[in-house]
């Protein structure tokens, strides 16, 4: 049976993609990563997550056009699916719901007493 929930870094990964739209390829994506998280993240844990992305049917990719920046090689360019979008949806709807259920920001008051 195909998994069909995300986990945290899968979903954080897929939300790049959509981010990057035509700019999603593994090393940006990696590059926004650790811009947006301020932390480090390897270009193969990108690679395997996107892979495994594609796997559940959340992502499609197609080879993009060579360029002389790099080198000639092509870069693989990731797309969120209708599947994929639905899944963000879903584990968004889930978080918002978990939140809101949160008895001291119900009130919309956040107090964490820090």
């Amino acid at each position: 049976m195909k998994e069909t929930k995300l986990g945290d870094f899968e979903e954080t990964i897929l939300l790049l993609v959509g981010i990057l739209d035509k700019e999603a390829y593994a090393f940006k994506i990696s590059e926004e990563f650790e811009a947006q998280t301020e932390r480090a993240v390897s270009i193969g844990a990108v690679h395997s997550t996107l892979n495994r992305l594609g796997e559940k049917g959340f992502l499609t990719s197609e080879m993009g056009a060579s360029t002389a920046e790099r080198g000639g090689r092509r870069k693989r360019i990731y797309t969120i699916t209708a599947s994929g979008q639905r899944a963000l949806q879903e584990s968004r709807d889930f978080k918002i719901s978990l939140w809101d259920q949160y008895p001291s920001l119900a009130g919309g008051n956040l107090n964490f007493n820090i």
